[in-house]
């Protein structure tokens, strides 16, 4: 057991209260503590002193109870209305930066059960004073102040390097996208298999002229049993979209594609792109309605669901039931814009039936085009990047229009190499998924040592 005493925060420290308004605070030369991790400036301060800077409100608000910064902070500073500071009364018996390392690796544990209030949940000072903790001599505070200072600045810098790493990888799955839509991931493979004017599988253009006649391969299999039947105008409506669709010049093309690819116009491959409508919701669980926030990056959400009103649910077609391989896009808004997702089969583990609002987009391709690749092809830098120009409105309120997805130039590789491409990415896209576990496990590991050390110096010597 430690031999370290234990005293109250009332026992050798004062309390004051903050007296700067943040919102009113005339900036200045004087740091304000508030807050928030970074601090604001004042000009004016009310402290001249080394102390502990605790809010006395919750972080999140309304009713929950949480901390997200306890505070040191030295010399003349200035201290929100909805902060306090702890203030040692002897420097040469409590270094106030080792009180402030432990309430801060404490906090969740002596600090927030301490908060009281349903909407307005606060601490109260009275609280603060009462709170215990142990009390090594000055010496040993001193030192393991230095400790934990030099151990958090090298978690910063090893949480740094973490998140560099995260990045490489994910500018790495961008690059594999990126070559994979221009076919550079497959340049071994056609030199197995070369153009074979004639032959959809190892030619574009004839897979082109196919998919322009409406025809489907005897081998392709259907989508899904969870899938809809298609409208039998589903082709007819196609083939007018696509005469609508201007020729793709060579101005146009954004780069080279190998010989025996053609570039088309995505209206003219497509079954299906549509937006969504604007239901009316009701509490029947009957047909749940994908909208953007059930879109995310990682994965679809249906429990993010509301569902269409019963009396609305026959106003909606066949082929506006999502299906199996379908991809959405978020097509309105500020910050989701473009964001793409594709549906799997989880997606129809608890219903069998979706459909998309108004401001989601679906993309379906035609059976003679691999489902994966449009999805990798519509979430590639090519799509991603500069996402905006290809948008109407404010940069708040931005439209990805339908007749925009209409015309996007897609590279369409023959139907054999579609398939090399898709598995390619998926394989390297795994490799890709261990990289990011290991350093993923390699931050968990070092964030426990670091906590390890700390505990175990902050529980006292043995």
């Amino acid at each position: 057991m430690s031999e370290w005493k234990k005293v109250k925060i009332g026992d050798i420290c004062k309390i004051v209260k903050g007296t700067t308004g943040i919102a009113s605070a005339e900036p200045g030369q004087y740091p304000l503590v508030v807050t928030a991790e970074e601090k604001k400036n004042c000009s004016t301060y009310q402290f001249d002193c080394e102390a502990v800077c605790i809010p006395l409100v919750s972080s999140s608000g309304h009713g929950k109870k949480s901390l997200k910064n306890v505070h040191y902070q030295s010399g003349k500073f200035a201290l929100g209305t909805i902060l306090c500071a702890v203030i040692p009364n002897n420097p040469q018996e409590l270094d106030a930066r080792y009180l402030h390392q432990y309430l801060q690796f404490y906090k969740d544990i002596i600090l927030v059960p301490l908060m009281k209030g349903a909407a307005n949940v606060s601490l109260s000072m009275k609280d603060i004073l009462a709170v215990e903790f142990p009390l090594p001599p000055i010496e040993r505070q001193r030192e393991l102040s230095n400790l934990f200072v030099s151990l958090q600045e090298k978690q910063k810098e090893l949480s740094a390097e973490y998140e560099k790493q995260t990045e490489y990888a994910k500018l790495l799955r961008q690059n594999i996208l990126q070559q994979a839509i221009e076919g550079k991931l497959t340049a071994d493979w056609r030199k197995q298999n070369p153009v074979q004017k004639g032959n959809p599988d190892y030619d574009a253009e004839a897979l082109f002229e196919q998919i322009q006649k409406g025809e489907v391969s005897p081998s392709l299999q259907p989508a899904s049993q969870f899938s809809a039947t298609p409208s039998a105008g589903s082709n007819a409506a196609r083939n007018t979209r696509s005469k609508s669709l201007a020729p793709i010049t060579d101005e146009e093309k954004p780069f080279e594609i190998p010989e025996g690819w053609k570039w088309v116009r995505l209206g003219e491959i497509c079954e299906y792109i549509h937006r969504g409508k604007s239901p009316k919701y009701g509490n029947d669980e009957i047909l749940p309605i994908i909208a953007q926030k059930c879109n995310q990056w990682d994965k679809i959400y249906t429990n993010k669901c509301l569902f269409a009103e019963k009396s609305s649910i026959k106003k909606y077609l066949p082929e506006q039931y999502l299906q199996l391989g379908d991809v959405i896009i978020n097509s309105t808004g500020g910050g989701t814009v473009g964001r793409t997702g594709f549906i799997k089969e989880y997606v129809f583990s608890n219903y069998k039936q979706f459909v998309a609002d108004s401001h989601v987009t679906v993309v379906r391709s035609n059976k003679l085009l691999k489902k994966e690749l449009l999805y990798y092809y519509l979430i590639s830098p090519y799509i991603q990047i500069g996402l905006e120009e290809r948008c109407n409105g404010s940069t708040n309120q931005l439209e990805l229009a339908t007749s925009t997805v209409n015309e996007y130039m897609f590279p369409l590789p023959p139907l054999e190499e579609q398939e090399e491409i898709v598995t390619k990415v998926e394989t390297l896209f795994a490799k890709v998924t261990t990289l990011e576990n290991q350093i993923q496990d390699r931050k968990s590991l070092s964030d426990k040592l670091i906590f390890g050390i700390i505990k175990e110096n902050l529980e006292g010597e043995k």
